[in-house]
């Protein structure tokens, strides 16, 4: 059966969760072990049978991945990766109508769904023998988290089968710890229910003229449709035993990290780009992503931590819960922490004399810390000089 693949790649916001490093980094494109994030979803794609083309849709301008595109092209000739760029901001599933004459060319019978920002073992499939087996016309992926955070996510009500009785997003409440891991696979009669969609907020847009914030073309996948989906009887969900996390901090960024490098059984949980210089007397990891061009000096130490391009650590510095984005220098016995992560743990922030203060140390693009300084649960914007200490601030 044909099937095509959209990633939903986002785009530059006003949000702030992600910076400083998104001032240097889309966020998709942050590297989790060997691969970006946005790697580990198209190479999941890729390795499906009867993927015919794979869609990014974002607002990000065009340039921001012709790099990606060329390359994965080149290592994979036989399947067509194209970007499509809103023209604005249009939501989880006003994109997917907005370019539906490109989604349905060709004729595809059903469409995998996948948001980037999401760190999985992307099971597709088992999401494909799911939706073949229930005769769906939709299969959520599905994951447990504790109940405590339940409601910051989608929330799955299902049967024993996996039929999804009532879908909510976000409730005010926790109604189920099983929630939306923003990974489906849809028929592509969901074009339908999209359209009608935007027919009832056209609707609602016109007697609400006076609201700025009311988009017309904004639809949301998780609102708008999987409701309507749910309703149909027809909508399942397949829930993984394997690793799940959204990406939507420096956190989280870390533990996706972690798990993809786990994942991959990379020694000492550590990969190391080959452009990369590494004074043999550096120890580094577990749960450390060095990439291209970066430098690492003697006796320096790293652990939990991602080194992006360029960047360089000068020798005997630590860097150990912590990001150091491109370009930065982090000077001879300086030491950049942050407080440890586990898979445990969503929290981005940890209280500090009472305060809350960010859980992951950042070293944002062209910085310098100076020798010996102390960079403790800090962040850090571009193009500053650190010479001294900075303790549970954020350095503007």
């Amino acid at each position: 059966m044909s099937t095509k693949a959209v990633i939903l790649v986002g785009g530059d916001t006003r949000g702030t969760r992600f910076r400083p490093i998104s001032l240097s980094v889309p966020k998709v494109l942050f590297p989790a072990g060997e691969k970006s994030l946005l790697a580990h979803a198209v190479d999941a794609v890729i390795a499906q049978p009867n993927i015919s083309e794979i869609l990014l849709i974002g607002f990000y301008e065009n340039s921001v991945f012709d790099n990606f595109l060329a390359q994965v092209n080149r290592e994979h000739p036989d399947v067509s990766v194209k970007y499509l760029r809103e023209y604005k901001a249009m939501g989880t599933a006003g994109g997917l109508y907005h370019f539906r004459d490109q989604i349905l060319r060709g004729k595809p019978k059903r469409l995998f769904v996948i948001n980037a920002d999401v760190c999985s073992s992307y099971p597709l499939s088992e999401l494909t023998a799911k939706y073949d087996e229930s005769e769906a016309n939709g299969v959520i992926l599905g994951t447990r988290v504790a109940k405590g955070i339940a409601a910051n996510y989608g929330a799955i009500i299902a049967d024993d089968n996996g039929k999804v009785l009532h879908y909510v997003e976000k409730p005010e409440e926790s109604v189920s710890t099983l929630v939306n891991g923003g990974i489906y696979l849809l028929d592509v009669s969901v074009f339908d229910v999209i359209a009608q969609a935007k027919r009832v907020h056209g609707d609602e847009h016109a007697g609400n003229l006076d609201d700025e914030d009311d988009d017309e073309d904004k639809l949301s996948l998780e609102q708008d449709v999987l409701p309507v989906l749910a309703d149909t009887g027809k909508l399942f969900v397949y829930q993984t035993e394997a690793f799940w996390r959204q990406v939507k901090e420096a956190h989280s960024a870390l533990v996706a990290n972690l798990l993809y490098l786990e994942d991959s059984g990379a020694k000492n949980a550590v990969w190391v780009d080959p452009s990369a210089k590494i004074d043999p007397s550096a120890k580094l990891g577990p749960n450390v992503t060095i990439c291209e061009g970066a430098k690492v000096g003697p006796g320096a130490r790293i652990r939990d931590a991602v080194i992006l391009p360029r960047a360089e650590i000068r020798a005997n510095a630590v860097v150990i819960n912590a990001i150091v984005c491109s370009g930065s220098r982090i000077g001879r016995w300086a030491r950049v922490e942050g407080s440890p992560i586990s898979v445990s743990s969503y929290e981005s922030t940890v209280v500090k004399d009472g305060v809350k203060v960010p859980r992951v140390a950042i070293v944002a693009h062209d910085v310098a810390v100076a020798d010996e300084v102390h960079l403790q649960n800090s962040v850090v914007l571009p193009h500053k000089d650190i010479r001294n200490d900075v303790r549970n601030e954020i350095v503007m």
